[in-house]
């Protein structure tokens, strides 16, 4: 079963779908355009409902429900298009590992946001990554009021289900919060 979602995946970077992806822990889908596929995640540049580009989501490949073309593909596409917005560019972005794809994707983005689903489904931790192991991360975290907080929390990364980055929310808190660094 693995083997077919990691197929589907990488069948759909290939041939740059538009597609839905379900996954575990969530209700609805995602949709978007799957840009890299590493051995357990794979980077996804999210369309969000107003179709507009949000950034992008890391997923853990075997939470894959589904990945189908978009039935509404044509319709998405041509509104990205008549509103100016092009697919973004792939990040450069390490994806051989999670510990990699953190690293490399805190040294590309201000903010990562990271999830623990089957922890807590509802929770997400945002913050700028500060340091790795073969095991965890740690993120120096930006609360939702754009305050720093003063000590690094670090994270599990067998827990990890899912990484946002370059966002309109993270963008936006680090607008306000500026780099911990500066202030």
């Amino acid at each position: 079963m693995q083997r077919s979602r990691a197929s589907k995946v990488r069948a759909a970077r290939e041939t740059r779908q538009f597609v839905r992806i379900r996954r575990r822990y969530e209700q609805f889908s995602v949709r978007g355009y799957v840009l890299a596929v590493g051995p357990t995640f794979f980077l996804l540049a999210l369309v969000s409902d107003r179709l507009r580009y949000d950034g992008f989501e890391c997923f853990r490949i075997a939470d894959v429900i589904s990945v189908e073309p978009d039935p509404y593909a044509y319709f998405a596409e041509a509104a990205l298009r008549k509103q100016g917005f092009r697919r973004p560019k792939v990040p450069k972005l390490e994806m051989s590992s999670l510990r990699e794809l953190l690293e490399s994707a805190g040294a590309a983005f201000p903010l990562l946001a990271v999830h623990q689903e089957a922890i807590d489904p509802d929770v997400c931790h945002i913050g700028k990554v500060v340091a790795t192991n073969r095991s965890q991360v740690a993120l120096l975290e930006i609360g939702p009021d754009a305050e720093w907080e003063s000590d690094a929390t670090a994270f599990f990364l067998k827990n990890i289900t899912r990484v946002n980055f370059g966002g309109d929310y993270e963008s936006a808190l680090y607008l306000v919060g500026g780099d911990p660094e500066a202030g």
